[in-house]
């Protein structure tokens, strides 16, 4: 059974050990998520520690995709931005496990993630994404837009340079 939710920060917490195997076996995979394989558990430790301290300031919405009660996927919308930029939302750190791919976890993912910008009054989302990887079609196919790309933006996790792809998306806000 596959379910997408919302987590608290304490859910967050609770889940960091299932979060930290799905970060680091996704960025072993070759996912350019920002870190560098190998690396260590500790640090995929911190960086969910630190997402879930901005899940409870409300600065941050993760949602993850569970099949069978264990943590498969998970995304983020960023939510804390500039004054002027009320209206806009960030999708960050779109990830689902290698063993899980190809069961329709990431269009889950983003479609909960748009939802939830729409119910929080956002009207624009944006992302960046290695260019010409897999997820890319994904984006397209969900109807977002390229806006360009950045060569030689940043580092795939075993060292060579990647591109990288901004995307954007309007959306229609719930009144």
């Amino acid at each position: 059974m596959t379910t997408i939710r919302q987590l608290t920060e304490d859910e967050t917490l609770t889940a960091i050990p299932q979060l930290t195997r799905l970060f680091r076996d996704t960025v072993a995979a070759g996912a350019s998520l920002g870190y560098m394989w190998p690396f260590p558990p500790e640090e995929a430790e911190g960086f969910w520690r630190d997402v879930a301290g901005a899940v409870g300031r409300g600065d941050t919405i993760l949602l993850v995709a569970e099949i069978d009660g264990l943590i498969e996927g998970t995304v983020q919308l960023g939510l804390k931005l500039p004054p002027n930029q009320p209206h806009r939302g960030d999708i960050k750190k779109l990830m689902v496990h290698p063993d899980a791919r190809g069961r329709g976890l990431s269009r889950r993912l983003m479609e909960a993630a748009e939802a939830a910008a729409r119910a929080r009054g956002r009207s624009l989302l944006v992302l960046d994404t290695a260019t010409g990887e897999p997820a890319e079609d994904i984006y397209r196919h969900l109807g977002w837009r390229e806006a360009g790309t950045i060569p030689g933006y940043a580092l795939f996790p075993d060292g060579r340079p990647c591109d990288t792809s901004v995307y954007y998306k309007t959306l229609r806000t719930v009144s």
